[in-house]
């Protein structure tokens, strides 16, 4: 029996997933639970297994296709069984991915009944291919290379101008292919459609973004006007968001937006802990513990004495955790992800000393499970050892505060009337006004300091 390879949602707040890799071919035998695919989530790299046994008759997605949640991807079946209703259906919801564009292209040429000018484009292969125009105002220095060169008409070019848009109405486009052409920088008015009607397509965004790939470059016998357009060309990148770029910011948006937040700094003396960091190192490779190690441990300790902070803003009520549950942010390559020790008041320092490392460790390779990253109740993002003094954080939502943790820096400070150079670090907490009121959160804070600037504290 067949078994349609979907799209799945690999982690709880992915709505669509780009696939990384194919692991398997067309033709190859295929039994339940291996891995067919790899595919990127808004947080990590995961696995896409087979949920059944048979062979891998057909492909319908492409290796970074982005597809939302559901859509198939391929289909397992036995040899012998006729698959044409499956990837009919997978049609129906996505143009098939392997449909040739050349012929296509000349019947939506044929077929399109209103033409508009529109932006006139470098691009000039048939596959109506052009990359997005730098806008005039940009910033930064797409000013440069233009502002050099004479305002000279161009030659007659081997690749002339194209309109592409749609007509004198509105561009009739999948919803499929307006998501492909926005992950890939294609601007629509530019791509013809080849669908019914002239509608754009998902094989027409493939064929736009290959034409695009396969331009020639401009001829270095054409001098000046080639110059021009490689300039231009070169004075910006637009990079296609990552899934987790693209959940970074919606969430973070989502965040500043409604969350009535305020913030608390507090600078915390951090001689005792430096010294307890040296007593641990005495002791061998596997008890040593960083500044930030600390600072997890303490934040435990005294979340799970103020449980009015170790808490979530649920919309029509405010929910206190009984555990303590601690994310770290960890700069990634794509972002920032959030891993997350849990029970942490409950572990020893150099417990969490080895997990903090190992879950690093993961989020940077994108190894993270979703069990790995959700579930935290409070979150903490440290920038010391990028020799940041002092900064803000935004809440992760439904979180109600997050901590920012600053550089541990020598500074004269008066100890007992008398001026002393000690070790310091301010950390600010930007809290949700909601959850937490300023008296709440100073007195966090109080205990945090007590637990930091008297670290035996944490191994009692």
């Amino acid at each position: 029996m067949a078994t349609k390879v979907v799209m799945e949602a690999l982690s709880p707040t992915m709505e669509e997933g780009r696939l990384v890799k194919w692991l398997k071919n067309e033709g190859d035998a295929i039994k339940s639970g291996e891995v067919l695919a790899e595919v990127e989530t808004d947080k990590a790299i995961m696995e896409l297994v087979a949920r059944g046994d048979g062979v891998l008759r057909k492909r319908l997605a492409n290796e970074g296709d982005a597809s939302p949640v559901g859509t198939i991807l391929a289909v397992i079946a036995p040899a012998e069984e006729n698959i044409d209703a499956l990837i009919a259906e997978a049609g129906a919801a996505a143009p098939a991915a392997a449909a040739p564009a050349a012929p296509a292209e000349s019947q939506g040429e044929a077929s399109t009944p209103q033409q508009e000018a529109s932006q006139p484009s470098e691009g000039g292969g048939a596959a109506v291919a052009a990359p997005p125009k730098p806008p005039p105002s940009a910033s930064g220095g797409d000013q440069a290379g233009a502002a050099q060169t004479p305002p000279a008409p161009s030659p007659p070019s081997p690749a002339p101008a194209q309109p592409r848009s749609g007509g004198n109405g509105r561009q009739r486009t999948s919803p499929l292919a307006r998501r492909l052409a926005s992950d890939r920088g294609i601007e629509l008015s530019l791509v013809r459609g080849s669908g019914p009607g002239g509608r754009i397509i998902k094989r027409d965004i493939e064929s736009a973004v290959a034409s695009a790939a396969a331009r020639p470059k401009p001829a270095a016998a054409a001098a000046a006007p080639a110059k021009r357009i490689i300039s231009r060309e070169g004075d910006f990148q637009d990079v296609p968001l990552t899934q987790i770029r693209k959940t970074i910011a919606r969430r973070l948006s989502e965040s500043l937006g409604p969350i009535p937040t305020f913030y608390l700094t507090a600078e915390f003396d951090m001689v005792r802990a430096s010294e307890m960091r040296a007593a641990f190192k005495e002791l061998g490779e596997e008890f040593k513990v960083s500044f930030n190690d600390i600072v997890l441990k303490a934040v435990a300790n005294a979340l799970a004495d103020h449980p009015e902070v170790n808490a979530h803003w649920m919309g029509d009520r405010i929910r206190h955790f009984n555990r303590v549950h601690v994310a770290m942010a960890v700069a990634v390559e794509e972002g920032l992800i959030t891993p997350v020790i849990f029970d942490a008041d409950r572990k020893s320092l150099p417990d969490i000393s080895r997990e903090a490392r190992h879950l690093a460790e993961l989020a940077r390779n994108r190894k993270l499970t979703p069990e790995q990253y959700t579930g935290s109740t409070f979150s903490v993002s440290n920038l010391g050892m990028l020799d940041i003094e002092h900064f803000t954080a935004i809440i992760n939502p439904p979180e109600s505060a997050i901590l920012a943790v600053g550089a541990v820096e020598d500074k004269p400070v008066v100890v007992d009337g008398t001026i002393s150079v000690r070790q310091r670090m301010r950390v600010t907490m930007s809290c949700d006004h909601r959850v937490i009121d300023g008296a709440t959160g100073a007195r966090f804070l109080q205990a945090l300091r007590r637990l930091i600037e008297n670290p035996l504290l944490l191994v009692l």
